[in-house]
């Protein structure tokens, strides 16, 4: 397998993230201690939930607007890649909040948010399953990836911010940057920020690859019973 200059930038990128999150000096803080060491996890994966996330909205509009079946291949791939990372992103700020708020679940309003966010995304993947004719559900998830992309936005970054939240950066709460993440964290946290949105990257396309060679291992097998 062919590798581009991207993937082998975000081997070692990742390797450095995995070896100075587990093992490099963080800031002793109350109630957070070891656990801010997620942040180099928890964090970036959101940011790459919310970029392949961007770049399936942004391929659905491509698709409707030339209905070139690859761009809703690439949509589609770019939606459920987010998806998977969104649920890391879940276990990982559950794994935390256990720690930190003592409870995995607190019905805080940026998890609430989230969780209603990833269920719209959860509904795009049942309504594609759910559709034989191509080109309609090309048409429909399309329109509907978009919708719920739009949605994405204020249930993420506007709502948890506007009622009290235990969850940094909202609700009054201030996020690390302004206390908690020290010169040492930030030499890991932007690197794992690029290297995880890398790796969302490289898995889409992977998962492209292997829905291609589905595809025509299918058409193949179509062929060879119409003969």
């Amino acid at each position: 397998m062919r590798l581009s200059w991207w993937k082998l930038v975000s081997i070692p990128i990742l390797f450095y993230v995995l070896f100075a999150g587990l093992l490099a000096g963080v800031p002793a803080r109350d109630i957070l201690n070891e656990t801010i060491r997620n942040l180099y996890f928890h964090v970036p994966m959101w940011f790459t939930m919310i970029v392949l996330f961007a770049a399936s909205a942004i391929y659905s509009v491509r698709y409707l607007r030339t209905f070139n079946p690859v761009y809703d291949n690439l949509a589609s791939s770019f939606a459920y890649t987010g998806i998977f990372f969104s649920v890391l992103g879940m276990i990982t700020g559950m794994e935390w909040a256990q720690y930190t708020w003592g409870a995995a679940w607190s019905n805080d309003p940026k998890q609430l948010c989230t969780a209603i966010s990833m269920l719209t995304y959860f509904a795009y993947w049942i309504l594609r399953s759910g559709m034989k004719d191509a080109d309609k559900r090309a048409k429909i998830s399309a329109v509907y990836n978009i919708f719920i992309f739009a949605l994405l936005i204020p249930l993420i970054f506007v709502l948890p911010r506007m009622v009290a939240s235990l969850h940094p950066g909202n609700g009054g709460n201030p996020a690390f940057s302004n206390y908690d993440l020290d010169h040492r964290m930030r030499l890991v946290f932007y690197p794992a920020v690029f290297g995880w949105i890398l790796l969302g990257f490289w898995m889409n396309n992977l998962l492209v690859r292997v829905r291609a060679l589905t595809d025509a291992h299918l058409e193949r097998e179509m062929d060879l019973m119409n003969d």
